[in-house]
Order: structure tokens, then C-alpha cells, then sequence
């Protein structure tokens, strides 16, 4: 597929190649025809394939400066106008010594090949190479305007596509937390709390009103302050430590302020409860959940890894993540299996974040 591709935008460029050629090759004829009254004397085959050659090259140049530029600017969506005005540059600053070179060659080395015949062969070279530079220049200036069209095109594609994503992801987390499942696990803990701690079962009623409450409050947010996720989180926690008692043992760690960053609504609790789904924890051997911070820069959901032999993962939670974090970042969502420990790092975000998406070049 891949070779095909490349044979096909080849082939295309060379029909362009041809098309200008001839739409040139009229143009200079009927002036010459004109004011001479005589067929050119240009030795037509010379310019067809050095036209051919210097079209083909500069357009494989600019191709490659283009690319080299995504790569070193993978963080900026658009490529910009200075970054536009550098790669014009360097492609000119590539191919026109070539250029000179060839009719150089042509006019002065070996005009017994060529027959380029001229009274003045210094007026001949001028005119050829500015006549190309002036094509050359053009060629390269609508190849970047193309590549950054097609390039917006992407980008509002790929926004739309992460859109809906995005909405989708965020449905699917509602309905996961709010789910009859949960639900019913915690009306049955609380049930046998009654009978056991009133006291308990009161700060048990409390925390899950809490829960639901944070829940039907940030539904229709993507985002919210880490100030209020750890509150949820500490409501949640709360919840699953009565449920698991000595089998589970999570603590945070958070050295930034949390008023200071945002992260999607519920992320950590869907992180927190994925290491609870899929690992096997006992009192003999608890499961240890420790959520920290580094730096400024993202939060860290570490647990004891111990697989239950069940289905595997199919890790739509990960993904569900990954996606939203799509939306605002290119910073990723990075996964670590080491020495029996899970570890998955989340990027903090600023709260002057904007939703954006940039596709990376492959």
C-alpha cells in the first residue's frame, strides 16, 4: 500500500512537471516566434529534463524540510509563518546552487551537448536561472500552502473526532460510577454497618451522599480542580476502606496545591477502582494503593500488582482516560510494570488549559 501511494504522488507530481513545462514552453515560443520569426533555438530535450529533475527535487526537498520541521515542532498545531518562511528558505538555499550549477554546466561546459546557442550565453544564463528560481520559488510556496491546509483540515477533523470521543468517554464514567453495582455494594456494607457501628454507618451515609452529590454536580464538566477530585477521592476511599477493611491500604501524598491544576472528572477514582477490579488482595496480602504527586508536572497512581487469573483486562478505563487527556495535551498518560508494582502517571493540567488537539506526525 505504501509503495503504491508513493508511486501514485510521483506520478502526479511528474503530470504537474509536464503540464507547467508545456504551458511554459508556449509561452516562450510564441514571444520568441514573435520577435524573431523563427523557431526557438533552445535545445528543447536539456530544459525538458533538468525541468523535470529540479521540479522533482525541489518538491522532495521541501517535502522532507516540511516533515523535519512537524517533528521538531510536534507541540505546535500549526506550523506558522515564521517556520513557513524558514523552510521557503532553506529549500531555495538547497536547490538554487544546483540550479546555477546545471545551467552553468549546460551553457559554458557543454554546449556542444546541450546547443544552447546564444550571442550572449552571461544574458541566457541569467534569464534560465531566474526563470527557474522564479518556478522553483512558486513550486515551493504552493506545496507549503497545501501542506498547511491539509494540515488545518486534520486538526479540525481530529478536534471533531475527540469531541465526540470525549463525550462518549464522559458518559461512559458517569454511567460506571452511578451504576446499580456500586450502588447496591454500598446500601449492602451499609446495611450491615447498622447493625454493627451506627456511628460508622452514619459517616458511611454521609460519604456516599457525598460521592453522588460530586458526581450529579461535575457531570456536564470534562475537567475539575484536584481540590475537588481528592475531596471525592477521600469520600471514596473512605468508602472502600469499611468495605475492604485490613485488605486495603491507600494513601496520598500530594506536595502541590490543588487549586492550582485540573484533571478530567473522576480519573482518579476510575484509577483507583481499576486496581481494585484487577488484582487479587486479601488480609494476608493486602493491596497497597499509593497516589503522589511529581513536581508540577503529573500524579502518580502506584499499586502491589497481583493479576487475578480472570478474564483479561480489556483496559477501557486506560483508554477512556488516554482519550480525554487527548483532548487538552500531547503530554501522555504513561503505564509501568516493575518488580510487581502497577504504576500509571497522569498529567496535571494548568487551569488556563484550553481544548486542543494536535495529531502526531507517524
Amino acid at each position: 500500500m505504501i509503495k503504491i501511494t508513493h508511486i501514485k504522488k510521483i506520478g502526479y507530481r511528474f503530470l504537474v512537471v509536464n503540464i507547467v513545462f508545456l504551458l511554459i514552453k508556449l509561452t516562450v515560443n510564441h514571444e520568441e516566434n514573435r520577435l524573431h520569426g523563427e523557431d526557438p533555438i533552445n535545445e528543447p530535450i536539456f530544459y525538458y529534463v533538468s525541468a523535470v529533475i529540479l521540479f522533482l527535487l525541489t518538491w522532495q526537498v521541501n517535502d522532507w524540510l516540511i516533515k523535519r520541521s512537524s517533528k521538531k515542532n510536534i507541540l505546535k498545531p500549526n506550523m506558522g509563518f515564521s517556520n513557513s518562511l524558514k523552510i521557503l528558505i532553506e529549500t531555495l538555499v538547497i536547490v538554487l546552487p544546483l540550479t546555477a550549477l546545471i545551467y552553468y554546466l549546460a551553457i559554458f561546459e557543454f554546449n556542444y551537448m546541450c546547443k544552447i546557442d546564444s550571442e550572449n550565453p552571461w544574458l541566457q544564463f541569467r534569464i534560465d536561472f531566474f526563470r527557474a528560481a522564479l518556478l522553483l520559488f512558486s513550486l515551493s510556496v504552493c506545496n507549503l500552502f497545501y501542506y498547511i491546509t491539509k494540515r488545518t483540515k486534520e486538526i479540525e477533523n481530529s478536534m471533531h473526532r475527540l469531541k465526540q470521543e470525549v463525550m462518549t468517554s464522559k458518559y461512559n464514567s458517569l454511567k460506571n460510577q452511578i451504576s446499580p453495582h456500586f450502588l447496591f455494594n454500598s446500601l449492602n456494607i451499609l446495611t450491615s454497618l447498622m447493625y454493627q457501628d451506627r456511628d460508622l454507618a452514619s459517616d458511611f451515609v454521609t460519604r456516599l451522599a457525598s460521592c453522588y452529590r460530586y458526581i450529579l454536580d461535575n457531570k456536564e464538566e470534562d475537567l475539575v480542580s484536584l481540590e475537588k477530585e481528592m475531596n471525592f477521592l477521600d469520600s471514596f476511599i473512605f468508602m472502600m476502606n469499611v468495605r475492604h477493611k485490613e485488605s486495603l491500604y491507600i494513601t496520598t501524598h500530594i506536595s502541590v496545591n490543588p487549586k492550582d491544576f485540573l484533571i478530567p472528572t473522576l480519573s482518579l477514582q476510575m484509577l483507583v477502582e481499576n486496581a481494585l477490579k484487577h488484582n487479587y488482595f486479601s488480609k494476608e496480602k493486602p493491596l497497597e494503593i499509593s497516589i503522589f504527586s511529581i513536581n508540577n508536572k503529573s500524579l502518580v497512581v502506584q499499586n502491589t500488582l497481583r493479576k487475578r487469573k480472570e478474564e483479561p483486562s480489556t483496559k477501557l478505563g486506560i483508554s477512556n482516560i488516554k482519550k480525554r487527556y487527548a483532548f487538552y495535551t500531547n503530554e501522555p498518560v504513561t503505564i509501568e510494570e516493575e518488580n510487581n508494582i502497577y504504576k500509571i502517571a497522569i498529567p496535571l493540567l494548568q487551569k488556563t488549559i484550553k481544548q486542543f488537539n494536535i495529531p502526531l506526525d507517524s
